[in-house]
């Protein structure tokens, strides 16, 4: 189904190279449908190649999808040009008022920063909060994911002593759950961080559960009770070469960054890596919405319950 973006947006020309379904906004208003509101909080650099690899996995909604960008009042961007911003997204506070059946919260390469230590932290809680009674279904990435648990049930963070950076093969430990509906017992997923949120910490919030780990790579995929927040510790939105640049960008600082596991073919980075997680990406993208957002969120978004923690 078709996702609703400006025709000028850079993801808009990409995704339709694809043959993946976009639609121009005039061409939505002319429809009479509600369409699902995702609404999107990149605070990733790397925000035009984020938003196109996100609203590519969002293309697999059951609805026509509004989505709405937005970035932090609270920190200004270095890596993306300010007409960019100025053009496709929203600052939270603009939109505090309105309502939304899904929310994304991106990751961010603050990870070894302690939390109140980021200089958009008090907005970034200001969103978690706003989510309980303003969104249905939240979905947190990687360290947005790390800032949500500790945000919401005090769940800390442990720094790694090498950087976690590969694709990884994970094992799905709860299989009846509908977000993880129809997924292979093992399958992978792209991990890039330094840090880390331990299993047992998981396990002692009745309210949360693990539904899938990886023996390498730890806790991946986790959920409230309420199947109303998800946080996932890796990043299945990367595109192919998204850890490529990543290492080369390392590689090119003096860094001297761990090669990528299970990523470049017999571990030579000048050989093309082959992408083994797209189609786990696009299922799971899929669940979300369908099982977790359309099938559950009101048709008045006003009459959204507020999520109790």
């Amino acid at each position: 189904m078709p996702i609703n973006i400006p025709r000028n947006l850079p993801a808009f020309s990409v995704l339709q190279s694809e043959n993946v379904f976009v639609m121009s906004q005039d061409a939505a208003l002319r429809q009479e449908i509600r369409p699902l509101r995702v609404a999107v909080f990149n605070i990733m650099p790397t925000k035009i190649a984020t938003e196109t690899q996100l609203l590519r996995l969002l293309s697999n909604t059951p609805l026509q999808t509004d989505v709405t960008l937005l970035h932090p009042r609270t920190h200004t961007s270095k890596t993306t040009p300010k007409e960019h911003l100025n053009a496709f997204y929203k600052y939270f506070d603009e939109v505090r008022d309105q309502r939304y059946d899904a929310l994304i919260v991106t990751g961010a390469p603050v990870e070894i920063m302690p939390f109140e230590e980021v200089n958009y932290w008090e907005e970034l809680c200001e969103l978690f909060e706003w989510s309980k009674s303003h969104v249905y279904s939240t979905l947190h990435i990687c360290w947005g994911a790390q800032a949500a648990l500790f945000h919401h049930f005090g769940i800390q963070k442990f720094p790694l002593e090498t950087k976690m950076s590969g694709v990884f093969p994970h094992k799905v430990v709860r299989p009846h759950h509908p977000i993880i509906k129809g997924f292979d017992a093992v399958f992978n997923v792209p991990h890039s961080r330094h840090t880390y949120t331990r299993l047992e910490d998981i396990e002692a919030h009745h309210s949360l559960s693990a539904l899938a780990v990886s023996d390498q790579a730890g806790v991946y995929l986790i959920s409230h009770t309420s199947d109303r927040m998800f946080f996932l510790t890796g990043h299945t939105e990367y595109d192919l070469l998204t850890l490529d640049s990543e290492y080369r960008r390392d590689s090119d600082a003096g860094m001297n960054p761990v090669l990528p596991f299970n990523y470049y073919p017999n571990s030579n980075p000048d050989k093309t890596p082959v992408n083994t997680w797209s189609a786990h990406a696009s299922l799971f993208y899929s669940n979300w919405l369908n099982f977790c957002v359309y099938q559950q969120t009101p048709y008045d978004l006003n009459d959204i319950p507020a999520l109790v923690i």
